[in-house]
């Protein structure tokens, strides 16, 4: 058989990406500070102690104080191989974080990970304005594919993915063990192809258009952007 009727994959012109410098974004509900402990963590803490279940699918215990939340920050912070951002409300209050790891900038991947949102901050607009930053920026450093891992028992998790516009793509099963625990684990991610779709449904459902004078939204974050996944989690509701 001719080497080009075989089925080796297409030609791809890309020359890398660049490695998140963790830049300020700036959106209408939040701002996007590059984590620093000094700065952020007492007020990280000050909306997280108490709520334990926030770390229920991270990789570490809940902390028992401040001190030991500032002492696994710190670690976490300090890894040259993760870029990290505190969120932060238009006052300047730290609300939560996330991470951008596995960062590959010759193969143009990335993921997002190691969220975690206060309850201040979960399921308001503010939150949903974070991670479109996060991507926004991602695909804007010349990145083809941005993924979403997480629990497979994590169902908010992987709801909340694919309201983000995250695809599908399946579990890898006995993938990590985590505080002594089988985790199998979802995967899910979006492309650099998808992006121009579901940046303008990111674009349409944050426009003050969206929002009624209560605050309720007029369309969904899920319906825009449902048309610009290719699968869907065959546990989840579409």
């Amino acid at each position: 058989m001719d080497k080009e009727a075989r089925p080796i994959g297409p030609f791809v012109a890309f020359e890398g990406a660049e490695f998140p410098t963790g830049q300020t974004l700036v959106g209408r509900h939040v701002r996007m500070e590059k984590i620093n402990v000094e700065r952020h963590g007492s007020g990280l803490w000050a909306q997280m102690a108490g709520a334990d279940q926030l770390w229920d699918y991270l990789f570490e215990e809940a902390p028992i104080d401040e001190a030991e939340f500032l002492a696994g920050l710190r670690i976490t912070v300090a890894r040259d191989d993760w870029s990290g951002y505190a969120v932060c409300l238009p006052d300047g209050s730290p609300v939560g974080y996330a991470f951008h790891l596995n960062i590959v900038p010759q193969m143009g991947t990335i993921e997002v990970g190691n969220i975690n949102f206060s309850p201040t901050l979960q399921r308001t607009p503010a939150a949903t304005e974070a991670m479109f930053l996060m991507m926004q920026h991602v695909f804007a450093l010349g990145y083809r594919r941005y993924e979403w891992k997480c629990n497979a028992l994590n169902a908010p998790s992987r709801r909340a993915a694919q309201r983000l516009g995250f695809s599908w793509e399946g579990i890898f099963r006995q993938h990590l063990v985590v505080k002594g625990r089988n985790r199998d684990t979802a995967w899910l991610a979006m492309t650099d192809g998808e992006w121009p779709a579901l940046e303008a449904a990111f674009q349409t459902w944050l426009s003050p258009d969206n929002f009624d004078g209560n605050g309720h939204q007029r369309q969904t974050l899920r319906a825009l952007t449902t048309p610009c996944r290719v699968a869907s989690d065959p546990n989840q509701a579409t």
